[in-house]
């Protein structure tokens, strides 16, 4: 009986101090949180932008042609598909009254210009009644003149009575006469002038007559040709949307015509891509893109960036901003996109416009830097540290410094936000601020802060969100279900 009261103690002994070992290491463990660590490395990062978009040939290499005139199509030379030459024929529309037109105008330029030889004999014929009135003039001058001298002498000659009354009278006469014929020479001079000057006008509207008739021809020779289409460059014919005999509409005011057919130069291939607000401005010429198109899949070309656009593009409509104000669409809340247009360095064959793809933009390369999971980045405040800080003092203390905190110029500094990492210091999860440089794939560049070996927390989010500074934190041997594995 006594030996198994004395078992019973030693039972009961082992179990209380079983008890008390047990209390002990979980009263020590208390308010211990579970966290994902890892350490700071060193890596090489690059920082990557990602936009989809669609391959395009650049603008100077492609040419959507429209109708310019109303009309049938009666000639389809060519299919989608085919290699054409700058200036092959392609396409024509009916062109009967255009034809007839030119026809018209022809014969009245004919016609003018036949005017014009007219009138331009009549200036010849003009100009030489005009010298031939010259020539009378100038002989009836000098017939005047003789006439002059002679009735002059026989002043005298009478007066000393030499001649006779009847030989007087006829050298008056003869003056008289020679007097009347310069004036009628003078007469038809002026005549002869007149018709000159009007056959001058005559030939001169004939030729402005000429010039207008050939402005007129040139316009319906115009629009003769408006009914024929050839190609605008060399290249692939990449849409073809028409087919022989369908009626076509030239483009009235905003409205653009019937599309005919498109002409590409598929020897340079870009891709277009929509780039998110965000990014835009990482975003440099010649910078180096790797492309992958969902027609060539597992395969990755090189290109370079070529064009950025500097107009916002709406992601919805696609309109760039100044196009959605006007149009009065636009809307502030709704995300907004950049164009980047992205040579491919060495394209495929066989590529065509429209095909979807995705870009990924090198905006930025570090070698050997120093860095960190992106998810142990987090942000707080300058409160929210300062009462991870007072949590270490008594309750009654923490108090007094947090109301202390919130009063005067201090409490719009307590609102700060800082960014920062927890590091791992003697089992509990300091807050450290940190300056962050280039964000990689899953990494970003610690620019100062940290160095390579630190130990992080990097997990779970669900802690990283509540996580205290200066709270008491375990290693977890292993991520639990549905974590990211981090690198330690």
């Amino acid at each position: 009986m006594k030996k198994w009261k004395k078992t019973a103690l030693i039972i009961g002994a082992i179990a209380v101090l079983t008890g008390l070992v047990i209390g002990g290491i979980v009263w020590s463990k208390r308010g211990t949180i579970s966290v994902q660590a890892g350490h700071v490395t060193r890596e090489d990062l690059a920082a990557i932008v990602t936009a989809s978009g669609q391959i395009k040939p650049p603008p100077e290499n492609y040419a959507s042609v429209n109708a310019n005139s109303f009309g049938k199509i009666i000639q389809l030379l060519v299919k989608e598909g085919e290699h054409v030459k700058k200036g092959q024929l392609l396409l024509r529309t009916e062109d009967i009254q255009q034809l007839a037109n030119v026809d018209a105008q022809k014969a009245a330029l004919k016609t003018e210009e036949a005017d014009a030889d007219a009138m331009d004999a009549a200036v010849q014929s003009a100009s030489a009644a005009l010298r031939t009135a010259e020539a009378d003039l100038g002989q009836a001058q000098a017939k005047f003149g003789q006439t002059r001298d002679d009735y002059a002498r026989g002043q005298q000659l009478l007066k000393d009575k030499l001649i006779a009354q009847q030989v007087f009278d006829q050298r008056r006469s003869d003056y008289q006469v020679a007097g009347s014929a310069v004036q009628s020479a003078e007469a038809r001079v002026n005549q002869a002038k007149a018709q000159y000057q009007q056959a001058i006008f005559n030939r001169n509207m004939a030729k402005a007559r000429i010039a207008q008739n050939q402005a007129q021809l040139v316009g319906m020779v115009d629009a003769r040709d408006k009914t024929i289409y050839r190609s605008p460059l060399d290249g692939i014919v990449t849409s073809l949307p028409v087919h022989l005999g369908e009626n076509v509409v030239p483009g009235i005011q905003n409205q653009p015509g019937s599309v005919l057919f498109q002409v590409s130069d598929l020897s340079v291939i870009t891709a277009e891509v929509k780039v998110d607000e965000t990014d835009i401005v990482n975003v440099k010429l010649d910078q180096p893109a790797e492309i992958t198109i969902d027609a060539f899949p597992n395969k990755v070309f090189r290109g370079h960036v070529t064009e950025i656009g500097q107009s916002a593009v709406n992601a919805t409509t696609g309109q760039t901003t100044t196009t959605a104000t006007t149009t009065g669409s636009s809307s502030t809340e709704e995300a907004k996109d950049f164009k980047a247009v992205v040579t491919v360095d060495n394209p495929p064959p066989g590529l065509r416009p429209g095909l979807s793809t995705t870009a990924k933009i090198t905006t930025a390369t570090r070698h050997n830097a120093i860095a960190v999971p992106i998810q142990a980045l987090t942000i707080r405040t300058r409160r929210e540290l300062a009462e991870g800080q007072n949590g270490q003092k008594g309750k009654g203390q923490a108090l007094a410094a947090t109301a202390l905190s919130d009063a005067g110029p201090d409490r719009e500094r307590s609102k700060e936000e800082l960014q920062g990492v927890f590091a791992i210091r003697n089992g509990r999860a300091v807050f450290l601020p940190v300056e962050t440089g280039i964000m990689g794939v899953t990494d970003a560049e610690l620019v100062k802060g940290l160095q390579p070996g630190d130990e992080i927390v990097t997990g779970s989010y669900q802690v990283l969100r509540t996580l205290k500074s200066n709270a008491k934190v375990k290693v977890q041997q292993g991520p639990p279900p549905g974590q990211a594995l981090f690198r330690s």
